[in-house]
């Protein structure tokens, strides 16, 4: 980062933030940021936002802080936001936060930022749109990777806040144990078994979203559909996201078993509670995930 001149700047609204995402691939990439933190599954969710955004004009606003040369360039560290209106509250959380189905197991989310100093930017970048907040607000930063030096930085920056570990739950594919199993990359295998799959879902938002993240990554070629039927009916079937080798268990249903969860990798979350509520114990700040 020696000789680079940068400032930070902050993006608000869908089309702004949309246009920051696709900016932001070769920074994803450089950090090999999960499938959950890039662009085709970030645009997904602001896809979805836009669909159910509430009739208040400022009740949803998805934004982005971006750390980026002066002249123009690719941005060198960038954290998607959302910001709610609930009251007078704004709550304060990582795009996709929220959103269901997530594969679990290993972080999902990242503050992506090339090197310490960058994290320095961006965290203070964060404070800054904090602080421009009209209102009490809430910081939830959740599903991120031990050492995430952005949260350091935050954490040192907000005399309140908490981070914390918590485990995850991963899915574990054992579907070739309970018969014999079609895999397929093919978007047209997804298509004839997607129905079955949504089947299991839990409400209309969770299928809508199933349906469009995964005919997205099946598109791109970063999605696998594996099934055990008789015949057209699915006795058990999983959607698993595929980056090169890694393959990453997402969705599945079965009736017959050969799917289970197991405990996964620690992640970490940093919380700042509103202003006016009992301070946390400094005492338990950057106790955990440094």
């Amino acid at each position: 980062m020696a000789g680079l001149n940068l400032s930070t700047r902050v993006a608000v609204g869908h089309a702004r933030v949309v246009r920051e995402v696709r900016a932001a691939g070769p920074l994803m990439a450089a950090l090999r940021a999960p499938v959950t933190a890039r662009a085709p599954w970030l645009t997904t969710v602001l896809n979805q936002l836009a669909a159910g955004r509430p009739a208040r004009p400022f009740g949803l606003r998805p934004v982005a802080v971006v750390v980026e040369p002066h002249l123009e360039g690719r941005p060198e560290a960038v954290a998607f936001l959302v910001l709610r209106r609930s009251g007078v509250v704004t709550d304060v959380s990582l795009l996709g936060d929220g959103t269901a189905p997530v594969p679990g197991g290993r972080p999902s989310a990242r503050l992506l930022a090339r090197d310490e100093t960058t994290a320095g930017l961006l965290a203070a970048g964060i404070v800054h749109l904090l602080a421009g907040l009209r209102g009490p607000w809430t910081l939830r930063l959740a599903g991120l990777p031990m050492g995430d030096p952005t949260s350091g930085h935050l954490a040192d920056l907000q005399p309140t806040s908490l981070l914390a570990n918590v485990r995850s739950l991963r899915l574990v594919d054992e579907l070739d144990s309970v018969g014999d199993v079609h895999r397929s990359r093919d978007p047209r295998a997804l298509e004839c078994w997607l129905p079955a799959l949504l089947a299991g879902a839990p409400d209309a938002r969770t299928r809508h979203f199933l349906r469009a993240a995964a005919r997205l990554h099946a598109a791109i070629d970063e999605l696998e559909v594996a099934v055990v039927a008789d015949g057209d009916r699915l006795r058990a079937g999983l959607l698993t996201l595929v980056d090169g080798p890694d393959r990453w268990p997402w969705w599945g249903v079965s009736e017959t078993g050969g799917l289970r969860e197991e405990m996964g990798a620690p992640l970490v979350g940093l919380t700042v509670p509103a202003r006016g509520w009992p301070p946390v114990p400094s005492l338990s700040r950057r106790t955990a995930g440094r």
